[in-house]
């Protein structure tokens, strides 16, 4: 009797002590969470303050926990350093995507030249289209005065020419109409006293007249009889119309030929 009194004093303090230790365990481990873009953050520093900052490690952290890595190394060595790192507390797992490739550390590399490369070609770009905008400024100034006195130069030169040609058809004129007669035959006083007396040749009002003629630097003299005054004026006036004479100096009188 004594021994089922025992038992069942046993099993009752076991029945009063388990809820107890139960509420005691969960009081002893406090739940702590912390956000998954916290938790990537945390990697992605511990990532730069490592060895592996000189790679393009990309870092993503999902509801569960789980820590995605994404990126390239050179070594197998630095794809587990990376794992090491991203496990920390409130990380559930690990996915590790890294791809170990040897060129890693130079295409990172390339790519800060790239940017360098760009900013150095934009602001040589910059530097060109300056001079370029000098050049042409300075281009038009130059072509705008050279055009000027060019222009001045041609006016002055074709006023020139015009007074030179001007005076030069004058000359020519006077000189082709003293030297040369109509046939291109060269104009003397020989060649005039000849164009005169051929003239009066065949002239009806002056048949019957007896006219001399004679001729001193282009002047042409007439002296002599003429039948009427008719005939005077026409033998004037012939003679007058042939080329080179300069005057016509009339001496003839009116009467009957001798």
């Amino acid at each position: 009797m004594k021994a089922v009194f025992g038992s069942v004093v046993v099993a009752a303090a076991l029945v009063a002590a388990g809820p107890l230790s139960a509420h005691a365990a969960a009081a002893q481990t406090p739940a702590t969470t912390t956000s998954d873009s916290t938790l990537a953050s945390k990697i992605d520093k511990k990532m730069h303050d490592s060895t592996l900052k000189k790679y393009d490690i990309k870092v993503r952290v999902d509801n569960n926990g789980v820590a995605t890595l994404t990126g390239l190394v050179p070594t197998e060595a630095d794809r587990r350093k990376a794992t090491e790192i991203a496990t920390m507390p409130g990380i559930a797992r690990v996915d590790n995507q890294i791809v170990v490739d040897l060129d890693a550390a130079r295409v990172k590399g390339t790519a800060g030249s790239v940017e360098k490369g760009a900013e150095k070609t934009e602001k040589g770009v910059d530097k060109a289209a300056d001079k370029t905008k000098s050049g042409v400024d300075k281009a038009i100034d130059k072509s705008a005065e050279g055009i000027s006195k060019a222009t001045e130069k041609t006016k002055e030169g074709a006023t020139t020419a015009y007074d030179k040609s001007k005076e030069g058809v004058t000359t020519a004129a006077d000189k082709s109409a003293e030297g040369v007669g109509k046939a291109g035959e060269a104009i003397t006083d020989v060649w005039i006293k000849a164009r005169v007396k051929s003239k009066f040749v065949d002239e009806d009002v002056l048949k019957g007249s007896d006219i001399s003629v004679d001729v001193a630097n282009h002047v042409v003299t007439l002296t002599g009889t003429v039948p009427t005054e008719a005939g005077r004026a026409r033998a004037i006036e012939e003679a007058k119309k042939v080329d080179g004479v300069h005057q016509v100096i009339d001496r003839m009188v009116i009467g009957s030929k001798k």
